[in-house]
């Protein structure tokens, strides 16, 4: 499956819901959805997007799973099951995340809390450390487990998978992510 820039743009200020199981036991957080995720209603959906293949090489999920096309139902529910969720602390679509304002981060920050602190997920992992600094004020946090908490749960931040990101490896990413899945219960 393929876009077109026009296509892309059509989908800009879109909006994609949340992935969220009942039993929610590690929620990833994006920075926000990327245009190729609006249009396929997929989180981390852009084909060079590492976020999936990290996660089945830190043993979050023990299968391969189809993304940048849409996700299919059946992957879905497998995530579901497995405990895994995934939002967004911005919901609107761009481009890149450096299209946001610090206000909208801000307040996607305020209402990234309230969701945590309505689902209880056991973990919390943001992906995108300078999105956490300053939607959260935390202007020297670094990556890893944070001594704050959201919503009285606890917190990672984690590299953001998308191939802008260059420095980081599908295995430096599986590594980050594992840590969190470990806390979490779904990986030992």
């Amino acid at each position: 499956m393929g876009f077109s820039r026009s296509e892309l743009e059509s989908f800009r200020d879109a909006t994609l819901n949340g992935l969220i199981p009942a039993d929610l036991k590690l929620l990833f957080v994006g920075i926000n959805p990327g245009l190729w995720s609006a249009a396929t209603q997929t989180h981390f959906a852009y084909p060079g997007n590492r976020f999936y293949p990290a996660l089945r090489l830190a043993g979050i999920t023990e299968r391969d799973l189809t993304w940048s096309s849409g996700m299919p139902d059946a992957d879905r529910d497998y995530l579901t099951q497995r405990g895994v969720g995934i939002t967004n602390v911005v919901a609107r679509a761009t481009a890149r995340a450096d299209e946001l304002t610090k206000d909208e981060l801000r307040a996607g920050a305020e209402k990234l809390t309230r969701f945590v602190a309505t689902h209880q997920p056991r973990v919390v992992a943001i992906a995108g450390i300078t999105a956490y600094r300053t939607a959260f004020g935390k202007t020297k946090a670094k990556t890893g487990r944070q001594e704050e908490r959201i919503a009285d749960r606890p917190l990672w931040i984690v590299p953001n998978p998308s191939g802008l990101n260059a420095h980081e490896t599908v295995a430096s990413l599986a590594a980050a992510y594992r840590e969190p899945a470990i806390e979490a219960g779904i990986v030992e």
